[in-house]
């Protein structure tokens, strides 16, 4: 089986899968500083609850935008599953990357666009919802075209309650109302933050669709997609686990390669 992992600046999640079939997944908080030592004592204990052993790992696949994560990830792999870690991108993107700086790509941004391609077809818009809101344009052909990088929404929320003092923290979910005149400081921070979310989302995607200038399917990843579904129709699709299914995407190609 395959332990994909993938290394965001938020949290770092394990999925374990066999074929492009996700078995079990598991998130932890990233912290650079945590050992390998450390990650297997805890990864050891989940494999067990979940029914499995270190030993049914035979392959890692790592991506990460951290890079000082990545020595202790390979440790991980070199020392607890005894095989050599894939890094993703290490050796170039399986896609053209058609922008002014393709050395600088995020690696996650390049597996969700590896995903998408694979599963669906024509021109695509991909959101991943993460700690920062990306926005990718791929072509028909699978090429990436550009994108847009956002704060996140908690990013967003994080600024304005730590710039006014008087600001109470709120939670980010989903309004029960569609209203967008807030009576009360929380109403109007959570009308704020999610309504203002939503009209970004769309306006974005609105502007992308007239300048790409065909048809286009929209697909949402990442773990604060489903926030914002029952709110717009901007979305075709969502895609929660895009970034592991690009990891399982990559393996498969890199074996393949390898052969």
């Amino acid at each position: 089986m395959l332990l994909a992992i993938d290394a965001g600046n938020t949290n770092v999640v394990f999925a374990l899968l066999d074929g492009r079939e996700i078995k079990a997944r598991w998130r932890i908080a990233t912290d650079p500083r945590r050992t390998g030592d450390e990650y297997a004592v805890w990864l050891s204990q989940l494999l067990a609850l979940e029914g499995f052993d270190r030993s049914d790992v035979t392959g890692v696949i790592v991506g990460t935008v951290v890079p000082r994560a990545l020595h202790n990830l390979q440790v991980l792999a070199s020392k607890y599953f005894k095989t050599e870690a894939v890094i993703a991108g290490k050796d170039g993107w399986p896609i053209r990357l058609d922008v002014e700086e393709p050395q600088n790509m995020g690696a996650d941004r390049a597996l969700n666009i590896i995903a998408a391609h694979d599963k669906h077809p024509g021109d695509l818009i991909v959101i991943d919802f993460g700690t920062a809101t990306t926005f990718e344009v791929a072509d028909y052909e699978g090429a990436y075209k550009g994108g847009i990088i956002a704060p996140g929404i908690n990013l967003s929320l994080d600024a304005l309650v730590n710039a006014a003092a008087k600001l109470p923290r709120v939670a980010i979910e989903a309004p029960q109302s569609t209203s967008v005149i807030g009576l009360n400081t929380p109403d109007q921070m959570h009308i704020g933050i999610y309504w203002g979310y939503i009209a970004m989302i769309e306006g974005l995607v609105a502007r992308m669709k007239a300048e790409i200038g065909r048809p286009v399917k929209v697909i949402a990843t990442g773990g604060l997609s489903v926030l914002f579904e029952k709110h717009t129709s901007v979305f075709d699709v969502i895609e929660p686990d895009l970034t592991i299914q690009g990891l399982a995407i990559l393996w498969e190609r890199t074996r393949a390669t390898s052969v």
